[in-house]
């Protein structure tokens, strides 16, 4: 009996689903422009480009990213486009969103 060799093709989710998203576009994290496609939330863009984390602890500024991915654990927060505490697993991403990294409460402007 002989084995037959395949050859084996990397396939991607999208080639799956036989999608075919639309083109990239721009969103920033804190000035940085990273690439987004239609469809993807604010913090699956920023998993594709390699970010991690984008928002700090409020007692220790320990750095926090996605961590549930459906908006139940509140790790992601953002500040997007000005509006604090937005869950990025959960906002949509936009052409020309500019993200900043939340420090804590994400309300640096109140005084306490």
């Amino acid at each position: 009996m002989t084995l037959r060799r395949t050859r084996t093709r990397t396939r991607t989710p999208a080639d799956l689903v036989r999608s075919a998203p639309g083109p990239a576009f721009e969103i920033r994290l804190d000035g940085r422009p990273l690439p987004a496609l239609p469809g993807q939330s604010i913090a699956a863009a920023f998993w594709a480009a390699g970010v991690l984390s984008w928002r700090t602890t409020r007692r220790d500024g320990r750095p926090r990213g996605a961590f549930c991915g459906i908006g139940s654990c509140f790790d992601c927060l953002a500040t997007v486009n000005g509006r604090p505490n937005q869950r990025a697993c959960l906002v949509p991403a936009r052409p020309g969103d500019a993200i900043t990294t939340q420090e804590g409460h994400g309300r640096a402007d109140l005084a306490v």
